[in-house]
């Protein structure tokens, strides 16, 4: 069963919630955290995966935190888990062109495992962080708890 971290499960919410308060500016952990129920030492730890890949600006001090780099239509769902979860594949062949199982020949599922990558890439590719603001705008106010 593909599962998704709770790394990058909170991390998702980490970055849903910056691009849900990006007029805010720079936003704490503290701030987030208490908004998401996510430990502030737990987002501490899923932080540099994000600040490293460039998709938030960070300023230190008593008015500093994080914000998206880009807009929240920069960046897909996809992209986000990628970074915590690497490769997205429900299983291992399915994510490698060619497949490099000693079976992927003359392997009978190895079509099916490849479908069901491309169908859970598009999905999440297709999907951008306003897309999901967009989708949840009205319904949850400014407090986006996702």
């Amino acid at each position: 069963m593909m599962t998704i971290s709770t790394k990058g499960r909170y991390g998702l919410r980490m970055i849903l919630d910056l691009a849900a308060h990006q007029e805010d500016g720079y936003i704490s952990l503290k701030e987030i955290s208490a908004r998401q129920s996510v430990s502030k030492k737990y987002l501490e730890q899923i932080v540099p995966v994000y600040t490293a890949s460039g998709i938030l600006r960070t300023v230190r001090g008593p008015q500093g935190g994080y914000m998206l780099a880009e807009s929240p239509s920069s960046y897909t769902v996809g992209d986000i888990l990628r970074l915590t979860e690497g490769d997205l594949a429900p299983v291992p062949c399915a994510g490698q062109d060619p497949a490099e199982c000693e079976r992927a020949e003359g392997c009978m599922t190895v079509s099916i495992w490849k479908g069901l990558n491309q169908v859970i890439t598009d999905y999440l590719d297709g999907m951008t962080l306003q897309d999901i603001l967009d989708r949840y705008s009205g319904e949850a106010g400014s407090n986006y708890v996702i």
